[in-house]
């Protein structure tokens, strides 16, 4: 049996096992192709899942691990060096372990397609966390041309707080969270942003894919801002992972 899986933690949002379980029924490959879902609360878990499981053939990274597993690859790819977090991991033949990054793909592509009524360099974005995720999206950002500022709890260099985004919000019509708040099970959240503030004007796109509408795009679209989740982006990452594995 080809083993593939995700590892994270925790797992009980997503809809990766899903996908692919139904891919492979579409491509005939059922009887010989298994998705997993491996929970690891410690990335130190890492190197017993991979005695654990010998068939593993490649690897899907999600929250909070996109970062802490690079140190236990063998390489990278340039999408991964790109972003500076793995969200991918392809198992050579020669036994090597080497990360990519499909967030950044899957970002750019669904993004382009929610802005294409909009000439993209003239907006500018608030990007709601800072992890192996916003890495991606900053990434994409900077290849568009999209100027940002990276929100975070904390102030940093590199990080403004919730606490400026009152005054920032109507010069940035492009709000994009890549924090996990909001997900399913702790739907009845979301970032600390005003949102009386948002206009028409406002992009408001999610990251979070469960719920489909997190209460974030529900309060964006209460004051008629545009809204996107983050299935699509799920979808095209999921679609380039799998080419990467079979590449």
């Amino acid at each position: 049996m080809n083993v593939y899986a995700l590892i994270g933690f925790p797992l009980g949002h997503s809809f990766s096992k899903k996908y692919f379980t139904e891919k492979f029924e579409q491509m005939g490959l059922s009887e010989t192709h298994e998705y997993k879902l491996f929970e690891l609360s410690d990335i130190q878990q890492f190197p017993q899942l991979l005695k654990d499981e010998p068939n593993l053939k490649g690897l899907n990274v999600t929250i909070p691990h996109k970062q802490a597993v690079m140190p236990f690859l063998d390489g990278f790819d340039a999408s991964a060096e790109k972003v500076g977090a793995v969200n991918v991991i392809k198992f050579m033949e020669d036994g090597r372990l080497i990360g990519y990054n499909s967030d950044y793909y899957g970002f750019k592509t669904s993004l382009e397609d929610f802005l294409s009524e909009v000439n993209i360099p003239s907006i500018k974005a608030l990007v709601l966390g800072n992890g192996g995720a916003g890495k991606a999206v900053v990434a994409a950002l900077k290849d568009l041309g999209i100027a940002y500022k990276t929100v975070s709890r904390t102030k940093s260099e590199e990080n403004i707080s919730y606490d400026e985004t009152p005054a920032l919000i109507a010069d940035y019509q492009l709000i994009i969270n890549c924090s996990p708040v909001g997900t399913y099970p702790k739907s009845d959240q979301c970032p600390a942003i005003p949102y009386e503030s948002l206009t028409e004007n406002h992009f408001l796109y999610d990251l979070v894919y469960n719920p489909l509408e997190t209460l974030f795009l529900q309060k964006g679209k209460e004051q008629g801002a545009k809204t996107h989740n983050g299935l699509p982006m799920l979808h095209l990452q999921a679609e380039k992972a799998w080419e990467v594995w079979n590449s």
